[in-house]
């Protein structure tokens, strides 16, 4: 299959919008920060003084001891006891608006296309279950580390044929994100692609 280096000619006569200078690096490091920040669970948990397992008995007596006076062990002082201001499950997304968004998409896509990353292709397809099959198709394409297909959609055969390529990820369209276009060497667009991601940027 043959491949063509994408262009801001030909971007815009794709329709796809693209931005001038530094526009939008902010706008992609918002919804980085939110992307990594929305996949923590955010699950860690301690337990305070009042939630320990232990008996609320005093140690011993207030007076007479030669000790300091204590209360019970739950006390953050002891082992086993509670612990001060620990970690407690907690909500750490993040929302950035449909603008932002917009505005990242068109900074990462004008940078990758600006360093001649970026290649269109009529379709991507493999016709056999073979996964040397798809690293040949791959590289009759491109050469880089790290690659990025984009399509509308997948046949079965090209999905099967991929899964054990590492370097290679398949995504359609409508579902690819900045993160993973940054994370790629080189993106590989098909024309059918081309048409959504130009919407997307609209």
């Amino acid at each position: 299959m043959s491949a063509k280096t994408l262009t801001a000619a030909d971007a815009t006569a794709a329709n796809i919008n693209l931005v001038e200078g530094h526009k939008g690096t902010q706008a992609v490091h918002d919804l980085v920060t939110a992307y990594r920040a929305n996949r923590r669970s955010g699950s860690a948990n301690t337990k305070t003084r009042s939630e320990v397992k232990c008996t609320g008995k005093k140690m011993y007596k207030q007076k007479g001891t030669g000790n300091a006076r204590h209360g019970d062990r739950g006390a953050p002082i002891f082992v086993g006891g509670g612990v001060v201001f620990g970690p407690k499950p907690r909500d750490y997304s993040k929302k950035v608006t449909k603008s932002v968004r917009k505005l990242a998409l068109r900074r990462v896509l004008t940078s990758k296309i600006e360093a001649g990353e970026v290649f269109t292709v009529a379709s991507f397809e493999v016709a056999e279950s073979k996964t040397k099959d798809f690293v040949a198709a791959v590289k009759a394409i491109t050469d880089a580390k790290k690659v990025l297909v984009i399509s509308n959609e997948f046949t079965e055969q090209t999905y099967l044929s991929g899964r054990n390529v590492k370097n290679v990820q398949l995504i359609t369209a409508a579902e690819a994100n900045i993160e993973q276009i940054l994370h790629a060497n080189a993106v590989v667009l098909t024309e059918g692609a081309l048409e959504t991601i130009a919407k997307r940027t609209a």
